[in-house]
């Protein structure tokens, strides 16, 4: 999190005198109430006040009543609901200087300096526009006689903030945008659907998705349900595709496949700049191959719905961003967009972003397409090389002789079979022989072990679990026998797939290299656990879907006490002494407090939520807006103050008052489908822990064998900060709490404060850490993003 100032000013105290408006403009996005929602408590606790601008520009126009204060109270039920409650309009007054004059005219009556925008590229071009011509404007609001030269001193300066909602993710310096994870759970449960309907019939199911000049939803989309082929503007096919497609579907169908999946960008192209429409696939399809094919346009559903928990967050994470960029801001300071960066808040100069956007509708239009690809970022880039790997190249007919065993270990988690089914495809498209193991180190010591193809894990994308079968069994007491059974089956290298115990496992298969000769082979441990507690890597797979789980179940859960508003509730979550579920939890769902093993709690922290409840529940201006006070409790962080200590403590004193239950929400969290971000993050690591081995093996390569003892050959590949990396497992090791089996420092522990500001605590932010402002655009020609992912 970029934090809020500097040090020794008091954050609470950095906005008085001074006037925030927030307002959001084109196209809605879920996620988009979240960031208004964090924009206005967090410019309260400035000291600030805080305007809602309702409809867009067009409110900021006509202002009036469409400009009005908020309050604490008046955005207490925004955080679950999609859209955008405050509206969203398009504007021609505000293209017009008399229209952007009158805006200023309000604005200044106001007193209000400082506007955040939320939209996209037009919309925060247009606000870039009215700070550069702000000065002119009052200059002509002081001749008309409209303003004094007096108000025209004190709002002398506008500060622009942008925040990016588009469902599209089509803009250049953020590796998301506001709503794109909404929208691609809206199109992950269409497709999850719709395969099911196909499989039954032998189907051939044509899908067109939101994008009409950038393909990520329709790219993630691809990788995300492992479709036959997809088409996005950013890269054409190549002439002749029409065969190389029929060819791809019918080798599908031949390999016992019976059904196919295409994804089309509502703005794809071919090499001529023609479009590429569902109906013109279908005739093809059908007439070429006689295959039964369906078309499904999805259209607006992909902005509707409620906003998922990453969005939520997201949301939230930058609301606050935006607040502290405006609050900073000299007038040398450009106007700046806030945005995400792997799990990094950065700020960004807006028009540079604006400029590399544009780029690449250039690049598109010259038939540079390798250059639109690259200008998209990092992240985009990424998915369009895996995506190529995974579904566009044969396997070599040369085999590589290298044998590679896949396992699952500790509990099973979604998005596991996916990081499997990527590992085994790009294993084979390796020349390797993938083997599967059931049933963990345990299987490994047993013999269940067998070879793995590229069909068998056709379809394990979407599945939740784990298909091979995992335990918790840790290798130690087995390690002759895992030993004996590498020699036998002459396996090269391992992808441990799993949580904490595959973590301690591959270990201990480190620590018996000295022993066992067998076990000097390369090693690869993928995080995968709902607890989020791996070294060496700030996300796990299968840790978004469960907190999406979460969130639902609490929203459902507020939803049931909205009628009574005199209700509390404690709502207890997995994660082992590891707190992020909670914490996250706490801040998607909007809790008044998540209590975790990391940040320690007494009585007296209990009793001030308690006094908290009582407040909220007893203060007749907060009851009409309140739906109902909530906490989050991890299930280990505190042996005494368990969740039935609290029920009893809240039932007893809240008597009169509240009424108190409680959920545990148990193993529910470990189920489901993976959503989007774990199926496609799963994916990734699953290709790039199979691509790292393969060149590990080669430099490992001795005297006609295998030979690995180098701290570097056994790693953690996980993400930090902004890209994948690979830890050996013994620098990790001097990062690990074994006792509670979490890392000595997590990276979410610096959002928790936000989660506290955002429910009302009287506490200080740390302000010791600034996001700097970043550059988009490298000095050197051509243009690249500098962003990684």
């Amino acid at each position: 999190m970029a934090n809020i100032n500097t040090a020794g000013v008091d954050p609470t105290k950095m906005g008085v005198g001074r006037a925030i408006a927030v307002l959001t403009s084109g196209g809605d996005a879920q996620g988009m109430n979240a960031a208004v929602r964090a924009t206005v408590r967090v410019g309260l606790y400035t000291g600030a006040k805080v305007f809602f601008v309702h409809e867009g520009y067009q409110g900021l126009v006509d202002g009036g009543d469409h400009i009005r204060p908020a309050t604490w109270e008046s955005v207490s039920m925004m955080l679950q609901l999609g859209g955008t409650v405050i509206g969203s309009a398009r504007c021609k007054d505000f293209q017009t200087r008399e229209g952007r004059l009158k805006a200023a005219f309000n604005l200044v009556k106001l007193g209000v300096t400082n506007l955040c925008v939320i939209g996209g590229d037009g919309s925060l071009t247009g606000a870039n526009m009215f700070r550069t011509e702000w000065s002119d404007l009052l200059k002509d609001l002081i001749s008309k006689g409209k303003i004094t030269k007096e108000e025209a001193k004190t709002s002398s300066h506008l500060n622009i903030v942008g925040m990016v909602g588009s469902i599209d993710n089509d803009f250049c310096g953020t590796d998301m945008t506001i709503g794109t994870d909404s929208a691609l759970h809206r199109i992950i449960e269409v497709v999850d659907s719709i395969t099911t309907t196909a499989q039954s019939h032998q189907r051939a199911f044509i899908l067109e998705v939101m994008g009409r000049h950038c393909g990520y939803l329709a790219l993630v989309t691809a990788l995300a349900c492992g479709a036959d082929w997809v088409f996005i503007p950013e890269m054409p096919p190549d002439d002749g595709w029409e065969d190389h497609l029929c060819r791809r579907l019918t080798e599908t169908r031949k390999a016992g496949s019976r059904l196919n999946v295409i994804i089309v960008a509502e703005g794809a192209i071919n090499k001529e700049g023609k479009p590429i429409t569902c109906d013109q696939l279908k005739d093809l399809v059908t007439k070429r191959l006689g295959y039964d094919t369906r078309a499904t346009t999805l259209g607006h559903v992909q902005r509707g719905g409620t906003p998922s928990a990453f969005d939520r967050v997201l949301g939230s994470r930058m609301g606050v961003e935006a607040v502290m960029a405006l609050l900073e801001a000299t007038p040398e300071t450009p106007a700046c967009v806030v945005s995400l960066s792997g799990n990094q808040a950065v700020r960004l100069p807006l028009m540079e972003c604006v400029q590399v956007t544009k780029d690449v509708t250039v690049a598109m239009n010259e038939g540079r397409f390798d250059d639109a690809v690259k200008l998209r970022g990092r992240s985009f880039e990424n998915n369009w090389n895996t995506y190529k790997l995974l579904a566009h190249v044969r396997p070599p007919e040369t085999k590589s002789n290298i044998n590679v065993a896949i396992l699952n270990v500790g509990a099973p988690c979604a998005g596991m079979n996916a990081a499997v089914r990527a590992a085994v495809r790009i294993g084979i498209i390796q020349g390797h022989n993938m083997l599967a193991v059931h049933d963990g180190f345990e299987g490994l010591a047993e013999e269940k072990i067998e070879p793995i193809t590229w069909n068998t894990v056709g379809d394990w994308t979407g599945k939740g679990g784990s298909e091979l079968g995992t335990k918790r069994v840790l290798p130690g007491k087995y390690m002759e026998e895992i030993s004996l059974n590498i020699a036998k089956y002459n396996i090269h290298a391992l992808v441990i797939i799993g949580g904490f115990e595959a973590f301690s496992g591959a270990l201990e298969m480190v620590q018996g290299r000295g022993k066992y000769e067998e076990l000097c082979i390369p090693m690869v441990i993928i995080p995968a656990t709902v607890s989020n507690n791996v070294p060496g890597s700030d996300f796990s797979i299968g840790a978004d879907t469960a907190l999406n789980t979460i969130t639902t179940t609490c929203d459902r859960i507020k939803q049931s006490a909205a009628g009574t508003k005199r209700r509390v509730f404690i709502i207890e979550t997995m994660g082992g002494y590891c707190g992020y579920l909670a914490t996250m939890a706490g801040l998607s769902a909007g809790a008044d407090a998540a209590y975790i093993y990391e940040e320690r709690f007494g009585i007296r922290d209990l009793e001030v939520t308690n006094n908290s409840n009582v407040i909220r529940i007893t203060d007749i201006t907060q009851i009409r807006h309140l739906s109902t006070n909530m906490s989050c409790r991890n299930e280990n962080c505190n042996s005494n103050y368990t969740t039935d200590f609290i029920f009893n403590l809240y039932s007893e004193e809240g008597k009169g008052v509240f009424d108190c239950r409680k959920n545990v929400l148990g193993h529910m969290q470990q189920g489901g489908t993976p959503t989007p971000f774990d199926r496609n993050f799963a994916t990734k690591m699953g290709a790039k822990a199979v691509l790292w081995l393969t060149e590990k093996l080669k430099e490992c390569y001795r005297h006609g064998r295998i030979f690995a003892n180098t701290p570097d050959s056994a790693c953690v590949l996980g993400m930090r900060k902004r890209g994948l990396v690979l830890q050996p497992l013994a620098e990790l090791k001097e990062e690990t709490d074994f006792e509670h089996r979490i890392p000595k420092n997590q990276w979410w522990l610096k959002l928790r404060p936000i989660m506290k500001i955002l429910a009302k605590y009287q506490i200080s932010l740390d302000t010791s850490e600034h996001a700097l402002m970043e550059h988009v655009i490298s000095k050197k020609p051509p243009v690249h993003m500098t962003l990684t992912k």
